[in-house]
């Protein structure tokens, strides 16, 4: 909830587009997620996940997937309009879905590597 509360803020109130406002917000998540499941050994990408699923790019996907459709239907006479729409949700989705692994994973592996104790 904290997660996607800070997506919205960014998107909202900072004007950050959506993947900069899934990428901060993912980070958080790791941040808050990775002590918590080290303490009660759950697994880290069960409750991380669960924690940003609700950030997954599914209108930009149906949007990129419906203008193939159309594409498809319309032949050599599509409008150009058509390609950068799809080019553009497509970009976006794929961009969105980047910003939350990296923004999971990375701040997670960090933690581990400056935290753990060596022996």
């Amino acid at each position: 909830m904290l997660g996607h509360a800070a997506r919205w803020a960014l998107i909202s109130l900072a004007g950050a587009n959506v993947a900069t406002g899934a990428l901060v917000a993912c980070i958080l998540v790791s941040i808050v997620v990775a002590p918590v499941v080290d303490r009660l050994h759950l697994p880290f990408a069960a409750l991380g996940f669960s924690a940003v699923v609700s950030m997954m790019p599914g209108f930009f996907l149906f949007e990129a997937a419906s203008a193939m459709v159309e594409l498809v239907s319309l032949g050599p006479h599509a409008p150009v309009t058509l390609l950068t729409s799809i080019a553009a949700n497509g970009a976006t989705a794929f961009l969105v879905i980047l910003a939350m692994t990296f923004g999971l994973i990375l701040p997670r592996m960090l933690l581990e590597h400056f935290l753990t104790p060596t022996v």
